[in-house]
């Protein structure tokens, strides 16, 4: 028995799973409804943060328009007031101008009141309202309008114990009821509650002195009237103001538009003549502000065309300069390089010095030519004449045959040449000719600076980008040189020697080929740290290349920051010599000079 009980399901637990799997439904679908509206939310405050950072009209319209709805809301709660407080000054001076006309009427019939009993009186309390609701309005009557008229006949010291009353009475408030029993005449806006509904009145009590027994005169006048008066009056200004605003805001986008328009015509035109359409100007219409402007651009954008003509044609002038002083050394060049040649074959017939002097003509001449290839093909790559023979080939190669062409200058100079490469392929479509020539023009820098200290060459790869460094661990660069050293015949130090006979031009063409590449050089080099260049090239000639992606980083991972610079403290001075002095010479000086 207690097993069969023990394996029965409580009943009461059975209908909950639903209820809880609908409970569960609904917050979830709440859930997601409110995702959704703040989602909308955010992105209508980011579409309108947009708009207001960048449209001018927008803000100048939206600020005029919230301005003005201040003012407007301003003027009209001021208005609404001095309208609603005239409507109940007319009404309360009304009221008790006829309150009082209608107190000596009421007194008049109730002469002689006083010892009756509470039927008597209320007797003639009843024919005296008549007779009130029945008189003739009094001149300010007609403005008070209509009323429902109250007498009682209650003490001071009575209260509010079996008072004797016809009429509303229990719709006067006991505090006005207790200052007119006080022998006062008093007023007040009171709401009344009615199974009707809510009905507020303006109370005007007073006193009826001119009879023995005391009794009192209440007339509640209804402001219904004055009520649906306000109710038009804020309905009209209400609608007038929201009137009122939308014509500010189209007066106002007009206005704006008038002024903006002219200024994003001058930014458009501004845009298309920085984009190189030098024929574009502003139309300058009437004689205002406006035009002015549009004058005044167009004289200097026409200045500008007239330099930017003057500029492209001394730069034309130049590049033709160059290129035909370089074809018209060729031929002396080489009739010099044929004797040269000559001479150069019989040296081991001239004495010594004669020898030397044969072999120096010799690397001049090489020197001399290499500089007018140089010439030329800087000057080609200014005219915009080079084109890019690119292929899809492997670039390791390319890297390799670099290296090669360079191992002699390097063992001449006592560095060491290390190549990285990948192992996965490395293809990308390049001009080999091009890219060969950046390489060993990299390579050559890098030895002539290395201090006979090991350069590495290493390419890497990924998805997009080929990216290739070529890294010594020499001199270094100083702050600010590494965006110098690809400017034409710049050298970091002047009286430094040459080892491998370099122009000055090397690297100003290896940053135009990287650059006909769709590609980068770019340079990094710290005092005492040596220096690197990162070579980073399209992959496709259809894909640009981004340095954040580039499979190499620079500065290089072998970089060590610079520790941070403590403060020399002044107990020991240290006397460096002036720049121009003249010193003793120490021996290994008087060696160095001798060398």
């Amino acid at each position: 028995m207690t097993a069969e009980t023990a394996t029965e399901p409580p009943e009461p637990d059975a209908p909950r799973a639903p209820e809880a799997g609908r409970l569960g439904a609904s917050a979830r679908a709440a859930v997601r409804l409110v995702r959704r509206v703040v989602a909308s939310a955010r992105r209508r405050a980011v579409a309108f943060n947009d708009l207001w950072r960048h449209s001018l009209q927008f803000r100048v319209t939206i600020s005029t328009l919230a301005l003005s709805s201040a003012v407007v809301f301003v003027l009209g709660m001021v208005l609404q007031n001095q309208i609603t407080e005239r409507l109940l000054d007319t009404k309360r001076h009304a009221a008790v101008e006829q309150t009082q006309a209608l107190a000596d009427t009421a007194a008049r019939e109730l002469v002689g009141v006083g010892g009756e009993g509470a039927d008597a009186l209320h007797t003639r309390l009843e024919n005296a309202l008549k007779k009130i609701s029945t008189t003739s309005a009094s001149p300010a009557g007609s403005t008070a309008g209509t009323f429902e008229p109250v007498l009682a006949s209650v003490r001071a010291d009575q209260g509010d114990k079996d008072p004797i009353y016809v009429g509303p009475f229990n719709s006067v408030p006991v505090g006005l009821r207790q200052f007119v029993e006080g022998n006062h005449l008093a007023r007040l806006e009171h709401t009344v509650v009615t199974p009707g509904g809510r009905t507020t009145y303006l109370i005007v009590g007073t006193p009826l002195n001119s009879v023995a027994s005391p009794l009192q005169l209440y007339l509640l006048f209804p402001l219904t009237s004055e009520q649906n008066t306000v109710s038009t009056v804020q309905n009209t200004l209400l609608v007038g103001g929201l009137v009122l605003l939308l014509l500010l805001a189209g007066i106002t986008n007009l206005v704006v538009r008038q002024v903006v328009r002219p200024v994003r015509e001058a930014a458009a035109a501004a845009e298309q003549f920085a984009g190189g359409d030098l024929d574009q100007r502003l139309a300058a219409v009437g004689e205002d502000d406006l035009a002015k402007l549009a004058v005044s651009y167009n004289g200097m954008a026409a200045s500008i065309q007239r330099q930017i003509r003057q500029l492209e044609e001394f730069g034309g002038l130049q590049r033709r300069f160059t290129s035909d002083v370089s074809h018209e050394l060729r031929t002396p060049l080489t009739t010099v390089r044929m004797a040269a040649d000559v001479l150069h074959a019989s040296r081991e017939q001239f004495p010594a010095g004669l020898a030397r002097s044969t072999e120096l003509l010799v690397d001049e001449l090489d020197r001399f030519e290499a500089l007018l290839g140089d010439l030329l093909e800087i000057s080609r790559l200014d005219a915009g004449v080079e084109e890019l023979s690119a292929e899809l080939i492997d670039v390791r190669p390319i890297a390799a045959r670099a290296v090669e062409q360079v191992r002699v200058i390097a063992g001449t100079a006592g560095s060491a040449v290390e190549l990285v490469l990948p192992e996965q392929d490395a293809s990308a479509e390049v001009d080999a000719r091009r890219v060969e020539r950046i390489l060993r023009n990299l390579l050559a820098n890098a030895v002539d600076h290395s201090e006979g200290k090991p350069v590495v060459l290493t390419v890497g790869v990924n998805e997009t980008a080929v990216a290739i460094t070529v890294r010594d661990h020499g001199v270094g660069l100083r702050g600010g040189e590494a965006d110098l050293v690809f400017n034409r015949f710049w050298r970091a130090d002047p009286s430094r020697n040459r080892r491998t006979g370099g122009t000055g031009l090397g690297l100003a063409i290896s940053q135009e080929d990287a650059r006909l590449h769709g590609g980068e050089l770019e340079a990094w080099g710290e005092p005492g740290e040596g220096a690197c260049f990162r070579l980073l090239l399209p992959r496709r000639q259809d894909v640009p290349v981004v340095a954040a992606e580039s499979p190499l980083p620079l500065p290089p991972l072998d970089h060590t920051p610079a520790a941070p610079v403590l403060p020399v403290l002044p107990a020991a001075l240290e006397v460096q010599p002036a720049p121009g002095a003249i010193l003793a010479d120490r021996d290994e000086d008087r060696e160095e000079v001798g060398r």
